[in-house]
């Protein structure tokens, strides 16, 4: 294998990594039944007139399997933290008691549960999308080093191992989104 065409297939499985990585991410966002911290990243805060992620201005944790609790470090920031969080739309209503602001999250209904896994397959559909882009981009690569001299076994061996990385990536993908699944449906 020639080092351009060992750097075209690096460069794709590590981008399919990174899809990979995104979808992880995402899922996590995604409540199945219990609380977790995780569940609010993505959620700024205008902190002296700079958007600052909303674990750096309050200390989040889980108090229990249905409660989230932010305590802000510094008071002022109660409302600024509220307007953020229903800005969100997560679907949960903050309740400020002066010193803490608690999420409490309510129980998953059967509807809701169904909802939450078809917005699961969603972000997983997204994820093939991009390993699969990942691909069609490897092997463009592949074809310009095929013109520039490349042989042509040789381009079409490593087609085969592109399309054999995007397969075990899909795969990937598929296992997380089951996992997610079964989290989500269990009662």
């Amino acid at each position: 294998m020639t080092e351009e065409l060992k750097m075209v297939m690096d460069d794709a499985a590590e981008s399919m990594q990174k899809a990979i990585n995104h979808l992880e991410a995402e899922l996590i966002k995604i409540r199945a039944g219990k609380a977790n911290p995780n569940m609010i990243d993505g959620i700024f805060v205008d902190y002296y007139g700079s958007p600052t992620a909303l674990q750096q201005v309050a200390n989040v944790t889980a108090m229990d399997a249905r409660t989230i609790s932010i305590q802000p470090w510094e008071k002022n920031m109660l409302s600024v933290i509220e307007r953020a969080i229903i800005a969100a739309n997560i679907g949960i209503n903050p309740q400020n008691d002066g010193n803490i602001i608690r999420l409490f999250l309510p129980p998953l209904t059967e509807e809701r549960r169904k909802e939450l896994v078809k917005r699961c397959n969603g972000e997983g559909e997204n994820a093939k999308i991009s390993v699969r882009n990942i691909r069609r981009d490897a092997i463009e690569d592949i074809k310009k080093l095929q013109k520039d001299g490349l042989s042509e076994d040789a381009a079409k061996d490593a087609e085969g191992d592109a399309q054999t990385m995007t397969d075990k990536f899909i795969a990937l993908v598929e296992k997380h989104l089951v996992a997610k699944e079964k989290e989500i449906m269990s009662v």
